[in-house]
């Protein structure tokens, strides 16, 4: 988790946020926390999406809010799973809706790498959780990072394209240039809240259509084909 293993142009971007205060303290809870506990992702893989997806590669930012909590399940991306992980719930419903909106292809295991290396951020507000302990490195630092990762993104690029699930999502808003940037907002995914406007929201089709006026290359939102070798969708 040093700052070292950051990609570059992501460590010259948040270059003041290694100096500060918060970020030592995070940096000492998260490795006393790895001490006693089970942490995901791996030390490793907690900059996976920033490394995937460098600050001038980024093209569409969507932001999750805190790693999955169970064993191999977490690999630093965003809603996004291990190829040997069952879906998760609100994956299998980003899925149905995307085939709805413009895909029919099926989706056989859930790891997103292929679109992070495209330009999608898959970024959680926090990126580090403890075992079977959900939301349990909220109010650690990290969102404070993240927070800064959202206002950079911001203030230094254009015509980017924000999607915001559920109202924690939502709660960035505030971090975003929406004069610069198309900021898409939708109920979460998850099985409690995704019929009551996630499904039909077209999210997808309208980033690639934002991206395409703006002279963007667009999203292929289809898994590599080689990826599909697990049931489970």
């Amino acid at each position: 988790m040093i700052k070292d293993e950051l990609d570059k142009t992501w460590r010259k971007t948040l270059k003041s946020e290694f100096d500060k205060p918060y970020y030592s303290e995070l940096q000492e809870f998260v490795k006393s926390d790895r001490l006693k506990s089970t942490v995901f992702p791996d030390d490793s893989m907690v900059f996976e999406a920033y490394n995937l997806t460098p600050f001038y590669d980024a093209k569409v930012i969507i932001i999750g809010q805190d790693p999955y909590h169970g064993m191999g399940q977490a690999h630093g991306l965003s809603f996004s799973v291990r190829e040997d992980k069952v879906l998760p719930p609100s994956l299998k419903n980003i899925f149905k809706e995307l085939k709805t909106d413009i895909l029919e292809f099926e989706f056989a295991n859930g790891n997103l790498t292929s679109w992070a290396n495209q330009g999608v951020l898959l970024l959680n507000s926090v990126l580090t959780v403890k075992e079977k302990s959900p939301a349990s490195h909220q109010k650690k630092g990290w969102e404070t990072f993240t927070d800064a990762t959202i206002a950079k993104l911001s203030e230094r690029r254009e015509h980017l394209v924000f999607l915001l699930w559920g109202n924690y999502a939502q709660s960035k808003k505030v971090l975003i240039n929406q004069n610069k940037h198309l900021v898409l907002e939708a109920a979460h995914p998850s099985p409690f809240s995704a019929h009551k406007g996630f499904f039909g929201c077209q999210h997808f089709s309208k980033t690639n259509a934002y991206l395409t006026d703006h002279g963007i290359q667009p999203i292929d939102w289809r898994l590599p084909i080689e990826q599909l070798k697990i049931s489970g969708f």
